[in-house]
């Protein structure tokens, strides 16, 4: 259990952040999640974008959405929007404070960005709410109660919400008490609560029980954990790997991936989901 206890010490220093050179994305706008993998896809932008558009196309984004992206990380995701989806109204919300300066310096157009956590939206005076809400590949960092909580009051009457999470699939009830305990310490590692995941039916409920429908839940397992886990197996082979603190994070990021969906018992899945109130 050494590699474990190794990379939960380089996430809890470096939390969130990638370094996406060493997953071939040199842009000053850099992608930085997992992507999502079909069987054409080979570069790691390409794959970040499929992932955004997969969230995208759920929530029906169009360009006269008022768009808030939360967790939006170095901002090529702000960048796709404008340029792909033609949204003129985009505000963001980012933990990390040199992503936001990062992205100030780049996108001046963007009508906003702020430097806060997305679990509290409370406490940031949005001139109105929005029509969308996207959050890539960050949100199972958090409790959902919270997230929902949070979104609740910026999300407008029928505005629609997409974001990530992981989910229990039916083999977590089969385990005994020692196995999930390897499950809670695998999850740690990578700075995720187990006590937050739950099952397909409870995590509808949730979302329910918050006055969201239409929901939909979609299992992205393959596609992108298995996706990151063969493209960075890939890249080791081709390329020599550095040693530094980056490319080990991301080395035992893609080896939890691989082991997750090996498994089956952790399920990543995409929710969409429109307010009912």
């Amino acid at each position: 259990m050494k590699w474990l206890q190794a990379i939960q010490q380089q996430f809890s220093q470096h939390k969130y952040a990638i370094n996406a050179k060493h997953l071939g994305d040199d842009a000053e706008l850099a992608w930085s999640n997992l992507g999502y993998w079909d069987d054409a896809t080979s570069s790691y932008p390409d794959a970040c974008r499929q992932l955004a558009d997969q969230l995208a196309q759920a929530v029906h984004l169009t360009a006269k959405d008022r768009l808030l992206d939360l967790g939006c990380g170095q901002g090529a995701s702000l960048l796709h929007w404008q340029q792909h989806y033609h949204v003129q109204n985009i505000e963001a919300v980012e933990l990390q404070s040199s992503c936001v300066i990062q992205i100030q310096k780049h996108l001046p157009q963007l009508t906003a960005i702020y430097p806060h956590s997305f679990l509290n939206l409370k406490l940031i005076q949005f001139t109105s709410g929005f029509d969308v809400v996207l959050c890539i590949d960050a949100a199972y960092h958090s409790n959902l109660n919270s997230l929902l909580d949070s979104v609740r009051s910026v999300l407008n009457s029928k505005g629609r919400l997409g974001f990530h999470y992981l989910i229990w699939s039916e083999k977590w009830l089969e385990l005994n008490s020692l196995q999930k305990r390897k499950y809670q310490w695998l999850l740690k590692a990578a700075d995720v609560n187990s006590d937050h995941l739950m099952t397909e039916s409870a995590l509808k409920q949730t979302l329910q029980d918050y006055d969201f429908a239409e929901i939909e839940i979609r299992d992205l397992s393959k596609d992108v954990l298995q996706g990151f886990a063969n493209y960075f197996h890939k890249i080791q082979q081709l390329s020599h790997q550095t040693a530094d603190l980056d490319a080990f994070k991301i080395r035992m990021t893609a080896k939890l991936c691989r082991k997750l969906y090996a498994e089956g018992v952790v399920k990543y899945v995409q929710i969409s989901a429109k307010n009912n109130k």
